[in-house]
């Protein structure tokens, strides 16, 4: 596509502009018709010419374009990227660069304008934010060029369509992972980790030391090293934990707000099942998730598996999962999945509890019981708490904070008459929902409830 410079259009205009000052200050219109007519064909065959040769020029030796791109990005993470334009001809060209990123992406630092030397490269940088997981596509580059004499503009298409994996936020794994290093994950809201000497499953011999408890004396041990020795132990491995992730209507649940990088619930539910993956993983036991309530024919089962790569193969199988607007059947979803699943389990179902669904979730749950452990985890929405903190300094405040405080008891009710004596369900905010779900994790592996 060819576009004239801001050059052409100032130059034609000056152009009109002197043709009708001539005219106005009396000139004889055959002499000025005469005369602007000859420049504005030179012009027009200036231009010409102009195009012909730049485009000659330009087939004979175009700018190139490289794409670095990362190998996945993750949502709601400023990620760098990098446009590289070689230039292999003995001319530089002057060019304005835009990438073709997709919709869900925000970005800094395009469209670019630069000067490409000749038989170089030149480098540009800017950042992507992508605002939604699955699967995005990163088009081709749009670069225009500026003919030789600055006359006209031509936009190509360069480079070559891309498609890539928005993941979520890795962030909380990667500080979990360093806290846990320097026993200090209290910073993030987990109170306990494996200690020395708990659980009951055999780890190794070591040389007594005060505060052990006498029971775990090795005697034989004892009497070969010549020094008391006793038995450590760690909490049990080989364990199931199971996620049930509701994917439906619920969920869709959105307070998103940009300025203060919060996710959806949907987000922060994902964020929450690929934590306690991680550490169910490093503490030996296997992890698998199954969804109900997503769109016909999108709903997922990966069934459970041990070692570090299930981590990546989980999120594979989740990344792109987005919440439907279908109702989730509760008890169709703990049907199949006592059906799928035979070994004694930690299932932990995600959602987002109403009071109305409480017909539906306490019958499912009650099924999941007979044989499995069963932690609900359901989000309540931040905005509530928000309106009944606020201050009141109009009727309208005090009714909206009323109102705040009775929607939040009537939905504690209805949680605490579904779960009953439950001792691990939980109602919490999103952003509380890892932290806490990693802490019930550590408690039944203490208690040994499984």
């Amino acid at each position: 596509m060819v576009l004239p410079t801001r050059a052409s259009v100032a130059g034609l205009a000056l152009l009109a502009l002197v043709t009708a000052a001539l005219l106005l200050l009396g000139a004889p219109l055959a002499v000025v018709v005469k005369g602007m007519g000859g420049l504005l064909l030179a012009l027009l065959l200036l231009a010409g010419f102009d195009l012909w040769r730049s485009l000659r020029l330009w087939a004979a030796a175009a700018v190139r374009v490289e794409r670095r791109l990362p190998a996945a990005f993750a949502i709601g993470v400023a990620t760098p990227l990098q446009l590289d334009l070689v230039n292999p001809g003995p001319l530089d060209w002057r060019v304005a660069v835009f990438d073709d990123l997709d919709p869900v992406f925000d970005f800094e630092g395009l469209p670019r304008s630069l000067r490409v030397a000749a038989q170089s490269r030149s480098s540009l940088q800017f950042q992507a934010t992508a605002r939604q997981r699955g699967v995005v596509s990163v088009g081709l580059t749009q670069v225009l060029w500026r003919s030789r004499a600055g006359l006209f503009e031509w936009r190509e298409r360069l480079g070559e369509e891309q498609r890539l994996r928005v993941y979520p936020n890795f962030s909380a794994l990667a500080r979990y992972a360093w806290l846990s290093g320097d026993r200090r994950l209290q910073q993030i809201g987990i109170k306990n980790f494996v200690q020395r000497g708990q659980g009951t499953d055999f780890r190794q011999l070591a040389e007594y030391r005060r505060g052990d408890p006498l029971r775990h004396l090795d005697v034989k041990a004892s009497l070969r090293q010549r020094k008391p020795v006793v038995r450590e132990y760690q909490d049990e491995r080989d364990q199931s934990v199971m996620f049930l992730l509701d994917c439906g209507r619920r969920m869709r649940a959105d307070e998103q707000g940009v300025s203060r990088g919060e996710n959806s619930h949907f987000d922060d539910a994902l964020d929450a099942l690929m934590l306690l993956s991680y550490v169910a993983l490093t503490e030996g036991d296997e992890v698998g998730a199954q969804t109900f309530g997503a769109a016909p024919g999108e709903d997922r089962c990966f069934a459970p598996r041990k070692g570090q790569a299930t981590l990546n193969a989980l999120m594979n199988h989740l990344h792109d999962l987005q919440p439907s607007n279908q109702h989730s059947d509760y008890l169709a979803a703990a049907e199949a999945l006592s059906r799928g699943l035979t070994r004694r389990s930690l299932v932990i179902v995600l959602t987002n509890f109403r009071d109305e669904d409480a017909p539906e979730l306490q019958p499912a749950l009650q099924l999941l019981r007979r044989r499995h452990l069963v932690l609900l985890a359901s989000l309540r929405e931040t905005a509530l708490a928000r309106i009944a903190d606020q201050a009141i300094d109009t009727p309208e405040d005090a009714t909206a904070v009323a109102s705040a405080h009775l929607l939040a008891q009537a939905r504690q009710d209805a949680f605490k008459r579904v779960v009953g004596r439950d001792r691990l369900s939980v109602d919490v905010e999103p952003r509380q929902l890892a932290s806490t779900l990693v802490n019930r994790y550590h408690q039944v592996k203490r208690a040994g409830w499984l």
